[in-house]
């Protein structure tokens, strides 16, 4: 009787044991999508932090003083990408972000209308940041970025141009 009393508290623990390991949380598994989501994560970042240092320089520099403004945007967006690159290293997930010239160039060829009959003035793409003429004062438009999302799944490389006006 005894024996049998000890093998139904066995089963019974066993069964509670596998019931734990089933509903217990586990930090360093990753499902498939958090790889997508935090690719949007940091696309997202950048967004504001390019609305953030746009709208800080509107009206602060005259269309002559263009490159001084490209410096500047660059000069705010680059802490705030060193925060990217530091902001989940812990969970796993490492963050590469650099300004694309190239991808601002193309931006700036598709999205600016040139010809006499244009609203504003000409755009510029300088060092990844795209600027426009409006009224003598220089407007920040739009920065293109290399985005890289590094997990321990996979690596996620992806270029964005994120307008800084709405």
């Amino acid at each position: 009787m005894v024996l049998l009393a000890g093998v139904v508290v066995a089963l019974a623990l066993v069964a509670m044991l596998v019931a734990y390991l089933q509903l217990g949380y586990h930090a360093d598994v990753r499902t498939a999508s958090v790889d997508g989501e935090a690719a949007a994560d940091g696309r997202s970042y950048l967004q504001r932090a390019t609305h953030d240092a746009s709208r800080a320089l509107r009206g602060e520099f005259t269309w002559s003083e263009r490159a001084r403004a490209v410096t500047e945007t660059r000069n705010r967006i680059q802490p705030r990408i060193r925060t990217l690159q530091r902001s989940r290293v812990e969970s796993g997930v490492a963050y590469t972000a650099a300004f694309n010239r190239t991808a601002a160039r193309r931006w700036a060829t598709a999205n600016c209308p040139s010809g006499p009959g244009r609203e504003f003035g000409p755009c510029v793409a300088d060092r990844g940041v795209v600027v426009q003429q409006r009224g003598e004062r220089t407007l920040v438009l739009a920065v293109g970025y290399d985005l890289t999302v590094t997990t321990d799944r996979e690596t996620v490389r992806l270029t964005a141009v994120t307008p800084a006006v709405e």
